[in-house]
């Protein structure tokens, strides 16, 4: 293997063999084991899967749910060995998988720091002088002397964490660590990433941010239903993941479901592509009583609402119409962007309806912003 690629995969496959044979006692676990033919349903997790990872390279790996990006990362780190095909490995590994395995629930956070790090390799020496860091940074200075047992999945999944990226290696694989934990501890995470990149360390990187993925790798890979589909440039996987997640929720609302609007209030919203990075915002809108209403936009990203617009100023509405709102999507910087819509009572803002089902749009590109939704106006000075 060249000296410049940390791992190298080539062909793998993984198959998984699922027993269709119940067993619930001594006696038919006994008769199953002598059975000739033992049947049972085989799950191909992954397929033919090829691809390498260079020293100091920040590589992603994106799918959604099911896709099989946990199990390639159990076969890259040595929990599964592949059915078909080679993994190599040019350095040590340490993987940011199961965090927490083998914390003792009835110890103190305290006595488990140093239990973790006897397990990392780390001495007691070692350990003590890393103690009052390791605490900072999982914030948990007030809990250190209470069981573990009393602390929440989130402290310890932080403690963990924490504890972990003490290790030393050359290569570390992280899965979903910024799932868990708070703004400000995920803030922490995202400093430890910019370290990890200044080291140049190489970081195998698992993730459903697709912000975190423009913005920490170098290349990613796709991974759809155990396929390896596609591979690139960052803003292009995090592209595809946008796609397949909004067909995803395009074909859910399809499906017969709860009513999403009331009977004396109708509100929906389509999208249209216009031009020049246009985005047209179609609203129509009914209302069985003859009182003057207003309808407002809302363009959220994460959940987070960037930027609003409405028609208070503009004519009263009455009834029923149609309005149509041009949004320039050029002052966006990459990523999903959702449409919510709301049909208001003007004499004293009472919501008389909203779009339940969101509409989407996919702003494709790199993003050099560190996650930011907008683009500010270029205003620079310089002395």
């Amino acid at each position: 293997m060249n000296e410049d690629v940390a791992i190298k995969v080539e062909h793998v496959s993984k198959v998984f063999k699922l027993p269709h044979e119940k067993t619930t006692t001594l006696k038919s676990a006994v008769v199953n084991f002598y059975k000739r033919k033992r049947s049972f349903e085989k799950q191909q997790a992954l397929k033919d899967i090829s691809f390498d990872v260079k020293k100091g390279e920040f590589f992603g790996i994106v799918g959604r749910n099911g896709s099989g990006k946990s199990t390639l990362l159990k076969l890259l780190s040595g929990i599964y060995s592949p059915t078909q095909g080679s993994i190599q490995v040019n350095g040590k590994l340490t993987p940011f998988i199961e965090l927490g395995v083998g914390f003792n629930q009835e110890l103190s956070g305290r006595e488990n720091i140093f239990l973790n790090g006897a397990l990392l390799g780390f001495s007691r020496k070692e350990m003590s002088t890393m103690y009052d860091d390791i605490v900072e940074f999982a914030e948990l200075k007030r809990f250190m002397d209470q069981k573990l047992k009393n602390y929440s999945s989130g402290m310890q999944v932080r403690l963990a964490f924490s504890i972990a990226i003490r290790a030393k290696s050359d290569i570390l694989l992280l899965d979903e660590v910024l799932a868990v934990g708070d703004a400000a501890f995920q803030q922490k995470c995202y400093n430890y990433f910019e370290e990890l990149k200044q080291q140049n360390k190489t970081v195998i990187f698992v993730s459903h941010d697709m912000n975190a993925v423009r913005r920490f790798c170098n290349r990613a890979v796709y991974i759809d239903n155990g396929d390896l589909t596609h591979q690139g440039a960052p803003s292009e996987i995090a592209d595809v993941y946008l796609e397949e997640n909004m067909e995803s929720t395009r074909q859910s609302a399809k499906k017969p479901g709860v009513p999403e609007l009331s009977k004396k209030h109708v509100l929906s919203v389509k999208l249209h592509e216009g031009a020049e990075s246009t985005i047209v915002v179609q609203l129509t809108y009914a209302s069985e009583q003859k009182e003057e209403m207003y309808l407002g936009i809302s363009v959220l990203k994460d959940g987070i609402s960037i930027a609003e617009m409405n028609t208070i100023d503009a004519k009263p509405l009455i009834h029923a119409g149609r309005a149509t709102y041009y949004l320039n999507a050029s002052q966006f910087n990459g990523g999903m962007y959702y449409i919510g819509a709301g049909l208001f009572k003007l004499s004293n803002n009472e919501l008389l309806s909203f779009t339940k089902n969101k509409a989407q749009f996919i702003v494709k590109g790199s993003d050099p912003t560190r996650g930011a939704a907008l683009k500010l106006e270029d205003t620079w000075e310089y002395n």
